[in-house]
C-alpha cells in the first residue's frame, strides 16, 4: 500500500532510541522527511546517521521537552529544516517515584511534566505549520498503563490523561483538518530499554511476567510499534481520529509486579 507520505515533514519527540527511533526510520523508508530530538547527543547523531541513508532530508536538535523554550525553538528549526510539517509524534515518556504513600508532589509534577505537558508544548507549537497542509496529523504515543491499572501509578495517570488530551484536541483541531489520535504500547524489549534491564536484573520475575501476561510468549518490539504510528500518521488513515490504538499483542497487566498480596 502507498501511505502517501513522501515527501512529507515528520516531526518526532524523543527519537534517537527505542520506538521514537524505529518510527524515524519507519517514516523515513516511507520517503518523508524527519526531525528528531532527544538529551542526549550521541544516540541522536547516530539515529541521524542511519536516517540519512535514505533519500529525505533528516534534521536533529539536542532539545529538553520539558523546556518552552527548547520546544518551540526545535518545532521552528525543523520546519526550516524540513520545508513543511504534516505530522508530530509525541514520543517522549518517563516517570519517577513510587506509589501514592512513597511519593513526593516533585515526582507527581516532574511525570506530568514530561508526558503530558510535552505533548501540549510540542502540539502547540506546531499547530501553526501544521495547518498550512491540507490535512495534517497528530499521534502521541501513551501506554496500555494509562488504561490498564499498575503499581506506576504517576506514570499511569500521566499516560491516561494523554488519552484524554489526544481526544479532545481531535475535536478542537478537526476544523483544521488536523487529525489526532493515541498509541497504547504494551511492554516493548530493545537494547538498552527498561525492559532488557529489568530481565537481566529479575530473570525469573521477568520469565514469569512473558509467561503470564503475553498470549504470544514475547514482549513487543518497537518495530511493530512504529508501524503502526506510521499508518495512522499517514494520508492513508484519512478517517481515523480521535482512536486510541493498543498495539499490545493482548498483554494483560502492564506490571512485571501487578500480581500477589503486596504491589511492589
Amino acid at each position: 500500500m502507498n501511505l502517501g507520505l513522501t515527501g512529507k515533514g515528520v516531526l518526532i519527540t524523543g527519537s534517537s532510541r527505542g520506538i521514537g527511533r524505529a518510527c524515524a526510520l519507519a517514516f523515513a523508508q516511507e520517503g518523508a522527511h524527519v526531525a528528531c530530538c532527544a538529551r542526549g547527543e550521541p544516540d541522536l547523531r547516530r539515529t541521524l546517521e542511519e536516517l540519512r541513508s535514505y533519500p529525505i532530508r533528516a534534521f536533529g536538535q539536542v532539545a529538553d521537552v520539558t523546556r518552552l523554550d527548547e520546544v518551540e525553538h526545535f518545532v521552528q528549526a525543523s520546519v526550516a529544516a524540513l520545508g513543511r510539517l504534516d505530522c508530530v509524534v509525541c514520543n517522549v515518556g518517563g516517570s519517577g517515584g513510587k506509589g501514592l504513600l512513597h511519593s513526593r508532589d516533585e515526582e507527581w509534577l516532574a511525570t506530568l511534566d514530561v508526558n503530558l505537558l510535552h505533548a501540549v508544548r510540542v502540539i502547540r507549537a506546531a499547530v501553526p505549520a501544521l495547518q498550512q497542509q491540507p490535512e495534517s496529523a497528530i499521534v502521541i504515543i501513551s501506554s496500555i498503563s494509562g488504561r490498564k491499572p499498575s503499581p506506576s501509578v504517576q506514570y499511569g495517570t500521566a499516560k491516561a490523561a494523554e488519552v484524554f488530551l489526544s481526544q479532545a484536541l481531535a475535536l478542537e483541531l478537526a476544523p483544521l483538518r488536523i487529525r489526532v489520535n493515541t498509541i497504547c504500547p504494551g511492554s516493548i524489549l530493545f537494547a538498552g530499554g527498561g525492559w532488557e534491564r529489568f530481565q537481566a536484573r529479575h530473570p525469573e520475575a521477568f520469565a514469569r511476567f512473558v509467561q503470564e501476561e503475553f498470549p504470544f510468549g514475547r514482549l513487543g518490539t518497537p518495530e511493530e510499534v512504529a508501524r503502526v504510528v506510521v499508518f495512522v500518521a499517514s494520508p492513508a488513515a484519512s478517517w481515523i481520529n480521535g482512536a486510541v490504538i493498543a498495539v499490545d499483542g493482548g498483554q494483560q497487566q502492564p506490571s512485571a509486579f501487578q500480581r500477589g498480596p503486596v504491589w511492589r
